[in-house]
């Protein structure tokens, strides 16, 4: 083969599977936006609950449940991870009806019985969590409200921020939408990740609207005045440890900073009940139930 016609070839080759390498992304980033709904029973509950649809200014009618124990004098809002619904929040929910609150749990836009066309990894969402807190306000004016939220609802959270609540938890939730991406890329092709970690960050903008600065939780922590508790499993390779721990460092105190040894992209409550109900737990009564 000559010189001419291997430079030909090679750059044919090439070509294609620059193109292949393009289509197969844009597949991935397609599977990534694309709607979770899910049709939710409300029956054979642990408890009864009062259903409701919130008007979001994300466009979005918010699928909703409220339930309070007989002496709540405090109301918590559960917001769950991405792919899920608030089905998720129910061992939660549950947990902390047993320990005097109110709960509400929704169902985040294009998520379980929520309307929205796309799954906006917490730009959309956002609104979500600030309607949430509007209807808790509603149901209970005298309430303090508090915020327990897992990864894609804790960066909704942020991004709303400053919400009006008396105290917040975050559990493995992302820094920034480059850093989740290229996370859970390098778990499954290693270092080519920083190939294909570009090609879905910049379809954000033609499929959503959005770029990877607008979905950077950690430059809204600081705009949050309300005491935070900050979560991570310390083998997580979703959120990872150290990444957690900058979210710490940015957030305003009060703040504290819990770390679930063994754990990965675990549910946290589900992985150490009793670690939860002495740092969590404990967290929340001190700021939803102790006058200040």
């Amino acid at each position: 083969m000559s010189r001419s016609n291997f430079w030909r070839y090679f750059i044919g080759a090439s070509g294609l599977v620059l193109l292949a390498l393009l289509v197969e992304a844009w597949q991935v980033g397609g599977a990534l936006v694309a709607p979770a709904h899910r049709h939710i029973e409300a029956e054979n509950l642990d408890f009864p609950v009062v259903e409701a649809m919130l008007d979001s200014e994300s466009g979005a009618s918010i699928a909703t449940w409220y339930a309070s124990s007989d002496d709540a004098k405090a109301t918590i809002i559960l917001l769950h991870p991405v792919r899920a619904n608030r089905k998720a929040m129910l061992g939660r929910a549950k947990f902390f009806l047993d320990a005097g609150y109110a709960v509400v749990l929704i169902d985040f836009q294009a998520h379980g019985e929520s309307l929205g066309r796309y799954i906006t990894f917490g730009h959309l969402e956002r609104h979500d969590v600030r309607a949430a807190v509007v209807y808790a306000r509603k149901l209970n004016p005298g309430h303090r409200i508090g915020i327990v939220a897992i990864s894609l609802g804790g960066a909704a959270a942020l991004l709303a921020s400053p919400l009006d609540v008396d105290a917040l938890v975050l559990e493995s939730v992302y820094t920034t939408i480059a850093d989740a991406v290229d996370n859970r890329i390098a778990m499954r092709i290693g270092p080519l990740s920083h190939v294909l970690t570009p090609l879905l960050l910049w379809q954000l903008k033609p499929r959503l609207g959005v770029s990877p600065s607008d979905l950077r939780p950690i430059d809204h922590i600081a705009k949050s005045q309300a005491p935070v508790l900050i979560a991570n499993g310390d083998l997580d390779r979703h959120t990872r440890i150290t990444q957690a721990r900058q979210l710490f460092d940015a957030a305003n105190k009060p703040k504290r900073w819990v770390v679930f040894k063994g754990a990965a992209h675990n549910d946290l409550f589900e992985y150490n009940a009793k670690q939860y109900k002495d740092e969590v737990l404990a967290f929340l009564d001190r700021y939803l139930k102790t006058r200040q």
